[in-house]
């Protein structure tokens, strides 16, 4: 214990209820370390020493035709976290999307078999039910809007507490993905960690605050080189966990999809990628294309992109877009899908 409260002595450095002015030279290590020995740090201390035990391992092997083999492949690796009280395991969802087969592996080395409970594309959260439950207290939500930049949280993955680690947030904002994904309030922590696919980010109070997504070039402020991580605010899944808990996704997060990949260049948006077989492929879209506007409207950016197109309705709903194809000017009429249709899901007998 007292090795791990020298740990959180860093952590506390952070916290302006120890610290709100600068101390003197020197003293900063001793009284973040006295603070870390009151009986409140040992309980903050206990509290995050439970939350480590509650990440594990998730290992995924995807089904043998997954349409995410080219971008994800079929084995994967990372981490997720056991839920209190539903001992569920919340991880990021593309570690789990279209899963032939989970083992999770808790920090003491057992492993047991999981299924997808439930996959929310929106968030990017998903959802492992294990077979059997896993010896774990587990973790409880925080919140992640109380979230500060520059505070100071642990960045941890399955093995317990030699694999968790500081990290500072650098920067809080929307965050738009190529891929039909934008959410506000990303955290953005740095340094980087090469293992953050299902990361949990623990506060000082042991509460987790995001699960790793990705690796980002740009942590501090977009487009500047600053190399860090990206965490899915837990606060997204708040609203939504008991019902993609109980119904394996949420009807309220569910959005016309029409599986197009796009870049935002100098405001012009730059079709990157055509999924195989999507709604986009299936109207002549093509990789190089300039999309113009949308229901006759201008769009500059992925975010006023992908604001029209959700907007236009219910999955099912016809997108009128404007592109510019080679040379010649286009309107292409797109019949969007749910995204879960798109997904291949697991033989049953």
């Amino acid at each position: 214990m007292q090795k791990f409260l020298a740990f959180l002595a860093a952590i506390y450095l952070s916290s302006a209820a120890i610290a709100v002015t600068p101390p003197a030279s020197g003293a900063a290590p001793r009284n973040a370390a006295a603070a870390a020995a009151t009986p409140e740090g040992e309980q903050a201390a206990r509290a995050v020493l439970e939350a480590l035990a509650a990440v594990v391992r998730v290992k995924v092997s995807a089904i043998a035709d997954a349409r995410s083999l080219r971008t994800l492949g079929r084995e994967r690796e990372g981490s997720g976290i056991v839920l209190a009280p539903s001992g569920m395991v919340l991880t990021i969802g593309y570690l789990i999307l279209e899963a032939e087969s989970i083992e999770l592996t808790d920090s003491n080395g057992k492993t047991v078999t999981g299924s997808i409970a439930a996959y929310d594309h929106a968030s990017g959260f998903g959802l492992v039910r294990p077979t059997v439950p896993l010896a774990v207290t587990g973790a409880t939500l925080g919140t992640s809007k109380d979230v500060a930049e520059s505070e100071r949280l642990i960045f941890a993955t399955h093995g317990g507490k030699e694999n968790a680690s500081l990290a500072t947030v650098a920067s809080k904002r929307r965050f738009a993905g190529y891929w039909e994904y934008l959410i506000d309030d990303a955290i953005f922590t740095v340094p980087p960690r090469g293992d953050h696919s299902g990361a949990a980010l623990i506060n000082r109070e042991g509460k987790l605050v995001g699960i790793g997504s990705l690796i980002v070039a740009d942590a501090a402020v977009p487009n500047r080189r600053f190399p860090g991580n990206m965490f899915v605010p837990i606060d997204l899944v708040k609203p939504i966990i008991s019902s993609i808990a109980a119904n394996g996704r949420a009807s309220e997060t569910q959005r016309p999809w029409i599986g197009l990949s796009t870049q935002e260049v100098e405001g012009r948006l730059f079709v990157i990628r055509v999924q195989e077989d999507s709604p986009a492929a299936a109207a002549g879209l093509k990789t190089g294309d300039i999309i113009l506007a949308i229901g006759g409207e201008r769009v500059a950016s992925l975010e006023e992109f992908y604001g029209k197109l959700w907007s236009a309705g219910r999955p099912g709903t016809a997108i009128r877009l404007n592109v510019l194809q080679g040379a010649n000017m286009r309107e292409v009429e797109v019949k969007s899908i749910d995204r879960q249709q798109y997904m291949r899901a697991r033989p049953t007998l």
